[in-house]
């Protein structure tokens, strides 16, 4: 009777194990990419450099999903950045700098997620708007405002019905006394149906004082043709001292064989009486050697104007040149 009991206890525990298995399950991925970075026009002088990330970020992740039943799902992700050229932690050494979050999503209800995460104007940019993908020297965020990853931030994004959606973000301060201070406001409309995306996105963030806060709004369009792939956008900003400028970006992809043609032309103008302004021209071509693994080259250049003070950089490095050039092997697993 013993042995029968123990017997019935550990074929149920191995059943239980096997429908947790099911029903969950977590991922290690991650992009391991270094180039040689070519920079000219700096301050400091003529620059030649082994880089890390230079067309996507070097990261290792984890991430996971458990069933929970009635069409609910729990997930997390957890990404840290580093160096593949001196093995360094990335964004400032911290340990999940990229992204940490936690989320529950259904298909009826949408997602909710808390944690550390990009802001919805960062995915716009980077999935609809610049053909770069927010990588190698053509980086639309040369130029265009950098507004990235939101501490302490709740982010909900509904299902997609006919192809429209939207996504809305709150960074909490975390200020004793006063909400507002060092607070991000992000929200997101959005279009995705066969060739055409479109995207009409906000970002808002206070001072530590609450006293004022920076903006950009963007539109930003997408629409495929076969193996070309059209890119355009338009921002206006305002900084925390109130000066006001205007982005735009037109851009293109290009199968060439099994390789891709970047290009792209951004123009940066200033409202303010000094009239800066930068214009950047971007070429770039990546080719696969196989589904994880490709080769890339990329040359960017910007012309600052009255004392526009831009650079070329890519999707780690924010640069200390006028005119970059890029060659790498990137690896993704």
């Amino acid at each position: 009777m013993q042995k029968f009991v123990i017997s019935a206890l550990a074929l149920g525990l191995v059943s239980a194990a096997a429908q947790v298995q099911a029903q969950s399950s977590v991922t290690v991925y991650g992009v391991v990419d270094a180039g040689l970075v070519l920079e000219r026009g700096a301050a400091a002088g003529n620059t030649q450099n082994v880089s890390s990330g230079v067309a996507s970020g070097s990261r290792i992740g984890f991430k996971g999903k458990e069933d929970l039943g009635g069409g609910m799902t729990a997930g997390f992700v957890l990404e840290n950045g580093f160096s593949v050229d001196t093995g360094a932690a990335g964004q400032g050494g911290l340990l999940f700098g990229r992204q940490a979050y936690v989320c529950l999503s259904s298909k009826e209800a949408g997602s909710i997620s808390i944690g550390r995460q990009y802001s919805p104007y960062y995915k716009a940019t980077r999935d609809v708007a610049d053909p770069f993908v927010i990588g190698l020297a053509g980086n639309a965020q040369n130029i265009f405002s950098p507004n990235s990853r939101v501490d302490n931030s709740v982010e909900y994004t509904t299902p997609r019905y006919n192809g429209f959606s939207a996504d809305v973000l709150y960074g909490f301060g975390e200020v004793a006394g006063d909400s507002a201070k060092n607070r991000a406001i992000g929200a997101a409309a959005s279009y995705d149906n066969g060739p055409l995306s479109l995207v009409l996105v906000h970002h808002q963030r206070d001072n530590a004082t609450a006293t004022a806060h920076s903006r950009n709004t963007m539109l930003a369009g997408r629409y495929r043709i076969g193996g070309v792939t059209t890119h355009a956008a338009y921002s206006r900003n305002q900084d925390l001292l109130g000066n006001t400028s205007k982005d735009g970006l037109l851009g293109v992809s290009v199968a060439v064989g099994a390789g891709k043609l970047l290009a792209s032309y951004v123009d940066h103008r200033d409202d303010s009486a000094a009239q800066q302004r930068a214009r950047q021209m971007a070429v770039g071509y990546v080719h696969p050697l196989s589904v994880r693994t490709d080769l890339y080259t990329a040359y960017g250049h910007i012309i600052n104007r009255n004392g526009a003070n831009f650079h070329v950089g890519n999707a780690t490095d924010s640069g200390a040149g006028t005119t970059g050039l890029n060659l790498g092997v990137r690896h993704v697993f």
